[in-house]
């Protein structure tokens, strides 16, 4: 899971609950001081939410961005409902995405969206532009097709298909136990976990920073970490779709840190290569370039924008 560095809003945000034809979402919003260049919508990814996003919040609002970034459905403030698998499906969180764009649409004043999502966050992004795409029966600039509401796509720290499969057998395990076993014994057994993990014992958050993180993973639906989490281990590749509406008009970014134990790098790589998209890699970051190197990961971001 992402760990934010800190969870002070900026003067330039605020906490606030977007309201969409399919419910409403918590969100953070970020404003820009003056002129308005454009907008942006975050996605997080698995066991994620919006505070991931908190440290990105003040250099792209000051670079004239409107920022808002959402706990998906299920996801800590957002909730969602207990036994309905289905409205968990990525085509569903997808759908989600899309109500979120015509809700900040709606609100005007915003210019070009920016679309983003962070590791399940990407393939549940991708499921909204590709859904996106098939409704207006072609890309965004083909003759006769409707455009799409999005100016930009960026991926991050995600990949074509399926997790590395060592992360694959943690989170089988996690969905085993998830129906017969509470939320506060499977944090304290990650905990564990975590501590032999290297990899993602980056950095040790301050005493705040790790109430959160347990407050939050209390706050998941189980249901949510069910669909999502087998998701996960058995995700189709869908990059060859996604390539024809990137190809018909729709920048993309593919965006990661030095290593990842989600999806390795070089297949990330590889899927920026089919996309035809730009491809960054932050240096000194993990999984969640976001949280560990938010200036550059806001220039980078900035560079593509723009």
């Amino acid at each position: 899971m992402s760990t934010p560095p800190f969870l002070t809003l900026p003067p330039s945000a605020r906490a606030l609950r977007v309201v969409t034809a399919r419910g409403q979402f918590a969100a953070l919003r970020a404003e820009p001081a003056g002129a308005v260049r454009g907008s942006a919508l975050l996605v997080p990814g698995f066991t994620g939410s919006k505070e991931d996003f908190i440290a990105l919040l003040e250099p792209l609002a000051s670079a004239g961005y409107r920022v808002t970034a959402v706990d998906q459905r299920g996801q800590y403030e957002t909730g969602g409902p207990h036994d309905d698998p289905a409205a968990y499906a990525v085509a569903a969180l997808g759908a989600d995405v899309r109500a979120l764009t015509a809700a900040l649409a709606a609100e005007g004043g915003t210019g070009p969206l920016h679309l983003l999502g962070h590791s399940l966050g990407g393939q549940v992004v991708r499921e909204a532009v590709l859904a996106a795409a098939s409704e207006a029966e072609a890309g965004p600039t083909a003759a006769g097709g409707a455009p799409l509401p999005w100016a930009s796509l960026t991926l991050m720290s995600t990949g074509p298909g399926p997790i590395d499969p060592a992360e694959a057998e943690r989170t089988r395990l996690l969905v085993e136990v998830l129906p017969t076993m509470g939320l506060e014994e499977i944090w304290q057994i990650i905990q564990q976990m975590e501590k032999a993990d290297g990899q993602r014992a980056r950095r040790v958050p301050s005493p705040e920073v790790a109430a959160f993180l347990h407050r939050r993973w209390l706050a998941n639906v189980p249901q949510s970490l069910i669909t999502t989490g087998g998701h996960l281990v058995a995700a189709p590749d869908r990059v060859a779709e996604l390539a024809a509406v990137i190809t018909a008009g729709l920048p993309a970014l593919v965006l990661s840190g030095v290593q990842d134990y989600a999806w390795p790098l070089p297949e990330q790589t590889a899927m920026a290569e089919r996309l035809g998209a730009h491809r960054v890699v932050v240096a000194d970051a993990g999984h969640s370039p976001n949280a560990e190197r938010p200036a550059a990961t806001a220039e980078a971001l900035l560079a593509h924008w723009g």
